[in-house]
């Protein structure tokens, strides 16, 4: 029996998707947080899938759960069900999940075009649930997804009484939590750990394991800070190849790139206190490391990185991702 928290430590788009479905070979029970404003992208053999509402854990043999806290675009949620097969005894959503309506996204349209959001509707539908707004929707009231209607809460706690393995699934990265990222370019709501425990409604006694995934060069999407702005030719000349430019699965905006803020990620250590990291895109730091599967076999540079990494944040690096397929992983837990 465990309980693992996945964390992003940076800006979003650490690479959680990849990650996420490599651990949940190991899970029963993989729970979701979050909305449609994170897009976790999953690259197997039989290609590139985003999930912007479903879990990562698709691919194995565990149960997808959407939390009370996740907040519902009926649309893409429906697509993606059905795009995937899944079938009402797999996926079961809390019954108080939030409805995302037209109005939500109508209102955030103008924060969208000055790039301070991703025009989900997420932000105004959380504000209208914190004010208790009459017409607020939920799951329960949705017909369409009646047969995956559950208490999450329960499901979760059963899964943990029954020594089951579970996963808890974070969206975003900690620079965008409301209260500890780089306020007013932030998410709408918290993503440290206690909160997505929380509102997947388990105990912070109940867990085992914190990893946080990290990526050599963090980006952002919208507007905010970057430390150590750099350009993806730059990222070109270091890591001695060319790769394309990066481009949101949210907005289809081209991602702003920089160097690895130590003393930021250092914050997020410090408040999630992780047992483990699991460092992304090293093949950014050499590309002679791209889908390398042996740490003897990576260049020195990347070496070089990631003892610094282990020495300055004092958290082993025990998951190294060397391209974008969740078979490109070094695992040395």
């Amino acid at each position: 029996m465990s309980v693992t928290i996945v964390v992003g430590g940076q800006i979003g788009s650490e690479g959680k998707g990849k990650i996420i479905s490599y651990l949940s070979k190991e899970n029963d029970v993989v729970v979701r947080s979050g909305g449609p404003n994170a897009g976790h992208t999953v690259c197997n053999e039989e290609g590139t899938h985003i999930f912007h509402m479903l879990p990562c854990g698709i691919f194995n043999k565990c149960k997808l759960l959407l939390s009370a806290a996740t907040m519902i675009d009926v649309e893409i949620l429906i697509k993606e069900i059905d795009e995937y097969g899944i079938m009402p005894e797999r996926l079961y959503i809390d019954k108080y999940a939030t409805i995302i309506e037209k109005r939500h996204k109508d209102y955030e349209k103008e924060m969208y075009n000055n790039k301070l959001s991703t025009g989900s509707g997420i932000g105004y539908a959380t504000s209208e649930r914190v004010i208790r707004k009459e017409n607020l929707r939920f799951v329960k009231d949705i017909e369409e997804l009646n047969e995956y209607c559950s208490d999450v809460w329960r499901i979760v706690n059963d899964s943990y009484d029954q020594n089951k393995n579970i996963l808890i699934e974070g969206t975003q990265g900690m620079d965008l939590s409301l209260y500890h990222g780089s306020y007013p370019y932030v998410t709408s709501r918290d993503v440290s750990p206690g909160t997505l425990l929380g509102e997947v409604g388990l105990s912070p006694k109940s867990v085992d394991k914190i990893v946080m995934v990290l990526r050599t060069f963090p980006i952002r999407s919208c507007r905010g800070p970057l430390g150590n702005e750099v350009t993806w030719e730059k990222i070109n000349s270091i890591r001695g190849s060319k790769c394309e430019p990066e481009v949101s699965t949210v907005t289809k905006r081209i991602r702003r790139v920089g160097e690895f803020d130590f003393e930021k990620v250092k914050k997020a250590i410090r408040i999630c206190r992780p047992d483990y990291i699991a460092l992304t895109f090293v093949d950014y730091i050499n590309g002679n490391d791209y889908k390398v599967n042996s740490y003897d076999d990576l260049s020195i540079e990347t070496k070089e990185f990631i003892e610094k990494l282990e020495k300055e944040l004092e958290t082993p690096v025990l998951l190294i991702g060397t391209g974008p397929s969740i078979d490109d992983i070094i695992d040395l837990r």
